[in-house]
């Protein structure tokens, strides 16, 4: 007998090469324009998938699954993290979380360290005025920045991205620092030459750069407070490529303005797309639109990982990449 095929529904573009197996493959629904649907749109769009391939602009909350009837049952997430989903909310009602874990974990530790590099080298500054066309030649203390190699680095969150970096800012010279929910085994340690600190206070203070790789959850909502944020030494560099929700964004801004912290590499933000402006007028800022994860060989291993999910689904198979409410 023949087997009627999933209807699956996708909120956002993705690469050619995914819409394209989606279609072989499943009923698919794509995206005809690449915008963020609104509430009252994803809820429909929930009513009438079998499976929803949602992004991280996609705020699917209990509210919102309440409405979403009996047909979905399955939420194939393009994204590691699902802090956009109510995944408790969701198994509640017999609606199966999936991910993309492990993906891009080389592409966001390429992009910290180059923020890393951007801002204690001063790149930005340097491009803004060969753009403006007023440079006027080398001069002995001329854009002067800072050597990576010999600086201590903080790195918050040491799972598969922070060991990423670490791997990196070890090739670059730098002393390898961390704090982490649990410590490491010793010969993890060992290959960077990691030191842990159980205290996250202590190892602050002591650091020249901190890179903040840990995942958004009830207890790291701004875990980068004002307060912590003013243990930081005065020539230290704060980069976060991980969730904006973990640095107080407000206190940040008010500590790099008045010049209390070196300077800043941002490529999340604590409200989304809305960077507070006047982080924008900063030159000790270096500001990039989400970038972290940006390359075409990281975007489409991400939608091959949503079809694999979906097929084991479709096979009546547990997802390989299934989320649940212990996880977060």
């Amino acid at each position: 007998m023949h087997k009627e095929r999933l209807s699956v529904v996708v909120t956002r573009r993705l690469p050619e090469p995914v819409e394209t197996r989606l279609c072989e493959l499943f009923d698919t629904e794509l995206s005809t324009d690449d915008r963020q649907l609104p509430h009252e749109e994803l809820v429909k769009a929930l009513c009438r998938a079998d499976v929803l391939v949602s992004t991280i602009t996609d705020q699917i909350n209990a509210a919102m699954l309440a409405h979403a009837g009996e047909k979905v049952k399955l939420i194939a997430n393009y994204g590691a993290g699902v802090d956009n989903i109510d995944v408790a909310s969701a198994r509640q009602r017999g609606i199966l979380v999936s991910n993309t874990p492990g993906v891009t974990t080389d592409d966001t530790a390429d992009m910290a360290m180059a923020l890393i590099l951007a801002v204690t080298r001063r790149i930005p500054e340097g491009l803004a005025v060969m753009q403006a066309g007023t440079w006027e030649g080398w001069a002995p203390t001329a854009w002067l920045g800072g050597r990576l190699g010999g600086r201590r680095l903080g790195i918050l969150g040491m799972g598969r991205i922070g060991q990423a970096v670490a791997r990196r800012a070890r090739a670059f010279g730098m002393e390898v620092h961390y704090h982490n929910r649990r410590r490491l085994r010793p010969e993890v340690e060992e290959e960077f030459g990691a030191t842990f600190w159980e205290s996250l206070d202590q190892m602050v203070s002591r650091m020249d750069v901190i890179s903040i790789n840990c995942p958004h959850t009830p207890s790291t909502y701004h875990l980068m407070n004002a307060r912590r944020l003013k243990l930081l030494k005065p020539t230290a560099v704060l980069v976060n490529t991980s969730r904006g929700e973990v640095v107080d964004e407000n206190a940040l801004t008010r500590m790099l303005r008045a010049g209390e912290i070196a300077g800043a590499g941002l490529d999340v933000y604590e409200h989304g797309a809305e960077v507070n402006p006047r982080l924008r007028n900063l030159n000790n800022v270096v500001l990039l639109p989400q970038m972290g994860s940006a390359t075409v060989e990281g975007r489409v291993e991400m939608g091959e990982k949503v079809i694999v999910n979906i097929k084991a689904f479709d096979d009546g198979h547990r997802p390989p990449d299934l989320v649940v409410p212990s996880m977060l």
